[in-house]
């Protein structure tokens, strides 16, 4: 969005970027190749309490009794997503809000056209312009915005660490990215929540591994016997390492 908005000459004045210290390696490196692309300098917003202090040490106050001695806010959850609250929502709100004790504001907002359910209020000009995901990544390819490949990748590119994304972007992670699934490993065997309802990390690092041994050998990880086996070594390593 951030390009064509300044390829058609709308109004900036200033560019902002919420840090959940979370992000991929290669969006911190797509940061720095933007800001010389434009030449102009990117605001970096951060939360007063990162994720990781939140995630392991914050004792919010908990309404069921049986969590109360429970050490930080773990993961979160569908109906408790307070990553996005605390780390992005309220980092963004509270500095615009002392923007606007001197100043009007019209924030643009970088919402596709096909996610009409997610427009409220605000400015969006891909909505305006009709651009999709798909419309808006083929944009940035075009002009040498790649981030370091993560789109190859993977389908769509948030925090590394967000239980709420698809298995498959999990495999992807698994694949692609070990130095990060061995930290995902390390976070969900110090917390009090595991990663997923169906699966901990190290549950999903040994399905995994299986499947990958599977495919190598041309049988499927679709059928019976591949979830007959998983449980199998599943009761027989209790989330043990797959390795």
């Amino acid at each position: 969005m951030l390009l064509r908005i300044l390829e058609e000459g709308m109004p900036v004045d200033e560019i902002l970027f919420c840090d959940t210290g979370m992000e991929f390696p290669q969006m911190y490196r797509h940061l720095q190749k933007l800001e010389q692309y434009i030449a102009r300098p990117i605001t970096r917003l951060n939360p007063p309490v990162g994720f990781e202090a939140l995630f392991y040490e914050y004792q919010p106050v908990r309404k069921n009794p049986s969590l109360i001695h429970c050490k930080g806010m773990s993961w979160p959850g569908p109906r408790a997503r307070w990553c996005t609250g605390r780390l992005k929502e309220r980092v963004v709100n509270r500095y615009l809000r002392e923007i606007r004790k001197e100043f009007n504001l019209i924030q643009y907002i970088g919402i596709a056209a096909d996610e009409p359910y997610r427009v409220k209020q605000h400015h969006y000009p891909l909505v305006d312009w009709g651009m999709t995901e798909k419309d808006c990544l083929s944009y940035c390819l075009q002009r040498g915005f790649d981030w370091d490949g993560l789109y190859r990748i993977f389908e769509r590119v948030s925090c590394w660490c967000c239980p709420l994304q698809p298995l498959e972007e999990l495999r992807k992670l698994y694949r692609h990215c070990p130095e990060l699934w061995e930290k995902l490993q390390y976070m969900d065997d110090h917390t009090w929540r595991q990663f997923r309802r169906d699966y901990s990390v190290r549950q999903l690092g040994l399905r995994f591994h299986l499947e990958e041994e599977r495919l190598a050998q041309g049988l499927s990880i679709r059928n019976k016997e591949f979830f007959s086996l998983f449980k199998e070594r599943l009761n027989h390593r209790k989330g043990g390492d797959p390795s």
